[in-house]
């Protein structure tokens, strides 16, 4: 007996999917420079091209170069 296919939906309560489709929604690069990554203040995922690491919190963590505020306003200019 096959299963039915179904639509991703989640179940009333919030927490389960009847069916999710597979895969991310970040596109997989072939190259390192192309591939995206989320940023440790803003979290938004941006290309490599567009981060710098800082020294936060006793780590070198991955931020939005120059900022996440000249990387929004630079985004909503487009």
């Amino acid at each position: 007996m096959a299963k039915a296919d179904g639509k991703t939906a989640v179940l009333a309560d919030g927490l389960r999917y009847k069916s999710k489709v597979s895969g991310s929604p970040f596109a997989v690069a072939a190259s390192f420079g192309g591939a995206t990554m989320s940023c440790f203040l803003c979290g938004k995922h941006r290309t490599r091209s567009l981060m710098t690491t800082r020294k936060l919190l006793g780590q070198s963590q991955v931020v939005c170069s120059p900022s996440c505020k000249a990387m929004d306003e630079a985004e909503a200019a487009r």
